[in-house]
């Protein structure tokens, strides 16, 4: 068929194309108020069914929340973690991510920092870390890390500003094994202020170390709100939890 004969994409499809394609891309942010079907029906000469589908359609799609008397939001993204993986923060969030390096702390590997990480050579140092990271102009998660620089030396002339430290172990560093715990706690004050929420709210807290071939790389605590963060596991009925992967060598 050629392309004069085909038929022309139906209108709320082209609606629907132009708003995702500025969520994608970044122009349109999580917690952006979309244009009301008023405002579509204005602007695009359609009729209020038209786009009211249109945004229905984007709200199906997991792009776009709609609330009553508000309006319609681009949608917070609602991270999905494998339980057995260790996953890229750039890819969690998607379009709209930042981050920001609150603390930034060289030290000699202290009792508690041994209690994270487990054992470490005498006189090891550590590079501690606290960052934020954001949705668009909301907080997503908040990260403690310790990060063991007799594995990483070169972690210590890092500062994180362009690539936050998660990801930028997972570019360099292989990792052969991952040990992770997970728990609901209530947000204290500190965490609280830092995440926009209030104290005690819920949150879902992963404590996660990283190693290769038994050396400790990396300690993870990330604290994310409870309702925008969840875990993914699958299985099959020959699947054992003591086999997760963790042959071969991947990145921390």
């Amino acid at each position: 068929m050629s392309r004069h004969n085909r038929m022309p994409k139906p209108r709320h499809a082209a609606i629907r194309a132009e708003i995702e394609g500025r969520i994608l891309s970044g122009a349109l942010r999580p917690g952006d108020r979309l244009p009301s079907e008023a405002e579509l029906v204005a602007a695009h000469g359609v009729s209020r069914m038209t786009a009211s589908r249109a945004l229905a359609d984007l709200v199906a799609a997991g792009l776009v929340v709609r609330r009553r008397k508000a309006g319609s939001f681009v949608a917070m993204p609602r991270a999905e973690e494998a339980l057995f993986g260790i996953p890229d923060m750039r890819a969690t969030i998607g379009p709209g991510r930042s981050h920001a390096v609150l603390k930034r702390t060289l030290r000699a590997a202290g009792a508690a920092d041994r209690a994270r990480l487990g054992p470490l050579p005498r006189g090891a140092r550590v590079l501690a870390l606290q960052v934020r990271h954001m949705a668009g102009a909301t907080p997503h998660a908040l990260e403690d890390r310790l990060i063991n620089l007799d594995a990483v030396p070169e972690a210590a002339a890092e500062a994180f500003g362009a690539v936050p430290p998660g990801s930028w172990l997972l570019d360099r560093v292989p990792w052969t094994e991952a040990e992770h715990r997970i728990q609901a706690l209530a947000a204290d004050a500190a965490a609280a202020a830092l995440l926009g929420i209030a104290p005690g709210a819920p949150c879902l807290v992963l404590d996660r170390i990283s190693r290769c071939q038994g050396r400790p790389i990396t300690a993870v605590r990330l604290t994310y709100p409870g309702d925008r963060h969840a875990l993914t596991s699958r299985a099959t009925a020959t699947t054992r939890l003591r086999e997760a992967p963790q042959a071969g060598m991947r990145k921390a």
